[in-house]
């Protein structure tokens, strides 16, 4: 890979002046306020931030007012790589254009060690993934200096005990100083011909049809039901990150969540409104637990 994870979206998904971009997300209170008092995990979109950024942004801020984490464990989308295991980036640090986030080298070795079977050290498997760097930025301003373990966690490969044995990993640390919170990252469902998807056709009604089909699995999430997240999702086609979303409730339903909750649930055609009616779009929504 040639060191560590480079910014390779910058121009693309999120141009511009990031710090700027990152203060008008946040100056908006997200719809839904959390319910439980201490988070201890979110979920987040990984699109362009024109579409997503500030559901994005939102919940990762509502899981920093709640959590205030010595460490984060990042568990990504896997888009281009085929995983048997889930892939950890063990140490160094992953750049962004707003400076380094460091890697917590100590808890990666913790994290390979304790679940062997289920994760490997594969850095090479987070070179041209992007539902990670996209958040990233987002990290080093609204956790500034905490630092992270990247994940990139497949659904095939066991997401649900990854999730409770990390849970078991840092559950010691919760509530403390020390305490460690996780950020999983997952679009919702790709509607459209160019996803090869139009059960519902267009406009109006494959609207209602594709808000819908999000919420079926946002309902699993709040229900912390993660065994049944990635079946949803192969079914049904609503979430690509669902590996990293069933570790991330099981991880927090291990540490005694009860229960998720939506803060905003959107899509990229009631943000930008390029169309007159749907053709073409994918779901968001923020998650904390």
């Amino acid at each position: 890979m040639g060191g560590d994870p480079r910014p390779i979206l910058f121009r693309s998904f999120y141009p511009g002046e990031p710090v700027r971009q990152i203060a008008e997300f946040l100056s908006r209170e997200p719809p839904v306020a959390p319910a439980a008092k201490r988070l201890v995990a979110a979920a987040a979109p990984h699109a362009g931030w024109r579409y997503s950024g500030g559901v994005a942004a939102r919940a990762l801020k509502a899981l920093a007012d709640r959590s205030s984490p010595r460490a984060l464990v990042l568990l990504g989308a896997v888009h281009r790589e085929w995983l048997e295991a889930s892939a950890v980036y063990p140490s160094g640090s992953w750049e962004t254009p707003l400076g380094p986030v460091p890697v917590d080298r100590d808890l990666a070795a913790e994290v390979l060690r304790e679940l062997a079977g289920l994760v490997e050290e594969n850095p090479g498997a987070h070179a041209s993934e992007h539902s990670l760097e996209v958040l990233l930025p987002m990290v080093h301003e609204i956790f500034p200096g905490v630092p992270v373990v990247p994940v990139m966690v497949p659904p095939e490969a066991a997401p649900e005990e990854l999730g409770r044995r990390l849970a078991r990993v840092v559950a010691d640390r919760v509530g403390t100083a020390r305490a460690v919170a996780a950020v999983a990252s997952t679009d919702l469902t790709h509607y459209g011909p160019h996803y090869g998807f139009t059960p519902a056709g267009t406009g109006e009604k494959a609207h209602a049809w594709m808000q819908a089909n999000d919420r079926r699995i946002l309902s699993l999430a709040e229900r912390l039901e993660a065994e049944s997240i990635p079946r949803e999702a192969h079914a049904h086609r609503n979430a690509c990150g669902a590996g990293a979303l069933a570790a991330c409730v099981a991880f927090a339903r291990e540490l005694g969540s009860r229960g998720g909750t939506v803060l905003e649930h959107t899509d990229s055609f009631e943000v930008a409104r390029e169309d007159s009616e749907l053709v073409t779009a994918v779901g968001y929504a923020g998650i904390v637990f």
